[in-house]
């Protein structure tokens, strides 16, 4: 029992000494990057909606019966190649009487001239006769006047014979407008008309062909954009055409592996919104593009010299502006704010607020205050995917 009370004493007593006072935590430790200054490609980004570069409203030229459908719905056609067909059988009448029309003004026109050849006679062989008063004055005005006649019923004939082949002409092309022809290269859509409707000038369109290679993507840059982009390539429209080049990202995220040219401009700024409309042109192999579609597009219209930069993880964004940590040459942080531009990629533009080689915390930001002394370490890019630690 004296042994136990021995051990408690002394642990007791043990207990209440003195404490050692632990000492200030060290450093926290970041990562920093210097401020990087160079030239910088200055990217800009659209919303682009893909339209066909020709989109044909197929509709019928004459009125009948729809007999048939000879294409396949959402498939590749040739210019020339029959869609639709359109019951020939009373166009085909049509034509035939007009023929026949042109043939019986043509035989009248032969009975015309013969005529005219007998009154011509007729005035040849009066006139002498009248001199010598052989026949009355009466008799060769009468010849005259009938020869007159007779010049008019060939003229007429032959007016008839133009109107003849007019008809002709026109119930032959009508004959030939029963066959629906795709007037482009391109992709049919679905059709609207089905066999049996009655179609006809008025009708809605049967359907549309639209030329997708190449396709267009429009998109709606600003005024300022625009006129930022023409100063930047050499100041014209042709210039822009030979020196921009644009990327298209697809509604999947994927990168269209094609790269698109300038097309178009169009020839106004629309008053209510500011932009204008602009059509760049993608080469379509496959024909995957399809009108009506969504994408980004994106393209380099001009480049910043000696612009400084940081990485876009350095920047917190608080109450509509930027801040970065800056770390001096004693260690200790400086939260100072700044005006960021553009974006490059993961990099971000530094406006106004930083200098060249001045170093920043790039990671960690979160362990860091205003005047805190850190352990600057150089930063580390963390691959694709990983979790920051």
């Amino acid at each position: 029992m004296a042994a136990i009370l021995t051990v408690l004493s002394t642990l007791f007593f043990a207990g209440c000494g003195p404490k050692e006072q632990a000492g200030p935590p060290p450093p926290p430790d970041v990562e920093v990057v210097q401020v990087e200054q160079r030239d910088v490609p200055v990217t800009k980004d659209w919303v682009a909606t893909l339209d066909g570069s020709v989109n044909a409203q197929i509709r019928a030229q004459v009125a009948g019966y729809l007999l048939q459908q000879d294409y396949q719905n959402g498939s590749f056609v040739r210019k020339g190649t029959p869609l639709f067909q359109i019951d020939p059988k009373p166009f085909q009448a049509v034509l035939d009487q007009a023929k026949a029309n042109l043939d019986q003004a043509r035989g009248n026109l032969q009975q015309a001239e013969a005529r005219l050849g007998k009154t011509q006679m007729d005035v040849a062989r009066y006139t002498p006769l009248a001199k010598e008063s052989a026949i009355s004055q009466q008799e060769l005005d009468d010849a005259v006047q009938a020869n007159l006649a007779a010049k008019a019923q060939v003229e007429s004939a032959k007016a008839a014979i133009e109107a003849a082949r007019a008809a002709v002409d026109t119930a032959q092309l009508n004959l030939g407008f029963t066959t629906i022809a795709s007037p482009v290269d391109g992709v049919a859509a679905i059709a609207t008309a089905q066999v049996g409707d009655l179609v006809g000038p008025q009708s809605p369109a049967l359907t549309m062909v639209s030329t997708v290679n190449p396709i267009l993507a429009n998109f709606t840059p600003s005024e300022q954009e625009y006129l930022n982009a023409m100063r930047a390539t050499g100041g014209s429209e042709d210039a822009m055409k030979s020196r921009l080049v644009f990327e298209l990202t697809l509604a999947d995220g994927s990168l269209f592996p094609e790269k698109g040219s300038l097309y178009a401009v169009n020839r106004e700024v629309d008053v209510r919104t500011g932009t204008v409309l602009v059509q760049a042109k993608f080469a379509n192999p496959g024909n995957t593009l399809r009108p009506g579609g969504f994408g980004r597009i994106s393209a380099v219209t001009r480049t910043l010299q000696g612009a400084l930069l940081i990485p876009a993880r350095a920047v917190t964004e608080l109450q509509g502006g930027f801040l970065v940590a800056v770390v001096g040459e004693d260690n200790k942080v400086s939260l100072r704010p700044v005006k960021m531009g553009a974006r490059a990629g993961t990099m971000w533009i530094v406006a106004e607020g930083l200098k060249p080689g001045e170093r920043v915390v790039a990671e960690g930001t979160q362990k860091v205050r205003d005047g805190l002394v850190v352990n600057p370490k150089p930063f580390q890019e963390k691959p694709a995917g990983s979790n920051p630690s």
